[in-house]
């Protein structure tokens, strides 16, 4: 991997992680448009910049954290059911659905109109968006949980299935947001932490990939930094539609590419 695949990563995932557009099938349609093969370096590479992305988010949110440490539990209760299916179903996440381009192609495109039928059936008044994050029940952070799993399929989008969960039981838009950046943070840990276990170590210790990972990580972070602060800016005005336009599209596109 070049310096400037890494620089390119790094920017996708920081532009993509916290969006609800897939950061995963971003990386996988991106490496594939690079020439990159999948390796076990270039699969660690994709998991490890996410760390990039969750510094970010603890850096913007620590106070926030440190204000609201009884959001710590509904947090950690929602990561519980991610963990699980993330420990029984790993292998089978990468060596199947991440191999499809299929499976991630259609996921953009139905999470895309799911989007736009929440969107529409807000502004038909079927119902309303006025909940906090304070007002999460441990019954609904279980339930969220439940709906970040779902992002175990490329496509899906993790934050896009957390704010779904999140919007369909009547919280705002931006609350949501804000909640699916935070349950990011243990997600994302973990899953870094379990690749980096089944990793071949002598691969990090290669000069080359030590700096394409520095790269990618740091790129990553500052990219994130600055998406996660307009995207909240973005939801307290705007709705989810625009993502979903794009979803369509992007999915669309590729399956008659491919």
């Amino acid at each position: 991997m070049s310096i400037i695949h890494a620089l390119i990563l790094g920017i996708v995932e920081g532009l993509t992680e916290f969006l609800p557009i897939s950061s995963t099938a971003h990386l996988i349609i991106t490496s594939k448009f690079l020439g990159l093969t999948q390796s076990g370096f270039t699969t660690f590479f994709e998991v490890f910049i996410q760390s990039g992305a969750i510094l970010a988010v603890v850096l913007l949110y620590f106070r926030y954290i440190l204000a609201h440490q009884k959001y710590v539990r509904s947090i950690l209760l929602s990561f519980i059911p991610t963990a699980l299916v993330g420990l029984i179903l790993h292998d089978t996440i990468k060596t199947s659905f991440f191999t499809s381009p299929v499976l991630i192609y259609s996921s953009l495109i139905v999470v895309g109109i799911l989007f736009i039928i929440i969107e529409h059936l807000v502004r038909m008044k079927k119902f309303s968006l006025t909940k906090h994050v304070e007002d999460i029940s441990l019954q609904e952070a279980l339930i969220f949980g439940l709906f970040q799993a779902l992002a175990i399929v490329p496509g899906v989008s993790r934050a896009g299935a957390v704010m779904v969960g999140m919007m369909v039981r009547g919280y705002k838009r931006e609350e949501a947001a804000v909640y699916s950046f935070l349950l990011a943070v243990p997600t994302l840990f973990a899953a870094s932490a379990l690749d980096l276990l089944k990793t071949d170590m002598s691969l990090l210790t290669n000069s080359s990939n030590a700096l394409a990972l520095l790269i990618g990580f740091t790129v990553s972070f500052l990219t994130a930094y600055i998406v996660i602060k307009w995207f909240i800016s973005y939801l307290q005005r705007n709705t989810l539609t625009i993502f979903g336009i794009y979803r369509i599209v992007l999915g669309a596109t590729l399956i008659l590419m491919h």
